[in-house]
């Protein structure tokens, strides 16, 4: 059951860093340089969204790692004396 909810919060936590990273950026117009010229688009960041992406990032790997290697452990079979 542990291995459930471990593997759920990692796939929480992914979905989570998926979300705020497409939330951390916007589009904003800029002005010509120069007159006459037209109006140029640009995409400006969000740092504190930018740093929980990648915490949430972080976290879910941690978590996917920690949840597969608890998967992949099994009890020592009764009897079984090898190194």
């Amino acid at each position: 059951m542990k291995v459930i909810a471990q593997l759920g919060a990692a796939l929480l936590a992914g979905v989570g860093s998926v979300l705020s990273w497409l939330a951390a950026s916007a589009t904003v117009t800029v002005a010509p340089v120069l007159d006459g010229e037209p109006e140029t688009t640009s995409v400006v960041y969000n740092a504190p969204l930018l740093t929980l992406s990648l915490l949430l990032a972080t976290a879910a790997g941690v978590l996917t790692v920690l949840g597969v290697a608890r998967l992949r452990r099994r009890p020592p079979a009764t009897g079984d004396h090898r190194l």
